[in-house]
């Protein structure tokens, strides 16, 4: 049976395999079903969705940070953010919080409209296939031993564009606390 992918968007998406110049095996995603389609994932590998539903396949990324880590971030960011769209994604030694670029609720109302959704879960699955995300705060892994971290924000100035170190650390769950509400505000801009 080939390997399928059904993306956030509900994209299918099918794993190819072919060969490159030199003979190596090499995988790819497609929505199509034409060619080589592969009935295995190579060992070491595994199924990748980045934050704008694209799908990859690539070498298993260890990471440093704790599936509890991670819930924390989520809970945190859905308990003291004011933004109703974002992912979570751990790398490295990092937790990197994705909020979406359409917030608000013009675009809810135009989807909930468009195909007759009054449902609030619905809805926000719905969203999904419309909305596109983008990195706004990070919080790494400065200590591993005492599980201590360290906090970042997008900087969108057009000379950075990179991450922004907030400044000290602590516990995950503190540092959460702190600077989650930021998200989705006029002050998340103005933290330094």
């Amino acid at each position: 049976m080939p390997i399928q992918h059904v993306n956030r968007r509900g994209d299918i998406y099918f794993l190819h395999e072919s060969k490159t110049k030199t003979g190596k095996p090499k995988w790819f995603f497609s929505k199509k079903t034409e060619g080589t389609l592969a009935e295995s994932i190579p060992v070491d590998y595994e199924i990748y969705e980045n934050h704008n539903a694209q799908v990859f396949l690539r070498i298993i990324v260890p990471t440093l940070v704790t599936k509890e880590e991670i819930e924390t971030v989520e809970k945190g960011v859905r308990t003291f953010a004011k933004v109703r769209y974002f992912l979570v994604e751990a790398k490295c030694d990092s937790i990197i919080v994705f909020v979406a670029n359409q917030q608000g609720g013009f675009l809810e109302e135009t989807v909930a409209s468009k195909f007759g959704i009054s449902d609030r879960e619905k809805l926000a699955s719905a969203m999904q296939g419309f909305l596109t995300y983008m990195p706004m705060m990070r919080f790494n892994l400065v200590d591993e031993k005492r599980r201590r971290f360290s906090v970042e924000r997008w900087c969108f100035r057009g000379s950075i564009d990179d991450w922004f170190p907030l400044g000290g650390s602590g516990d995950l769950s503190t540092m959460v606390k702190k600077f989650a509400p930021h998200l989705g505000e006029e002050s998340f801009y103005e933290l330094m």
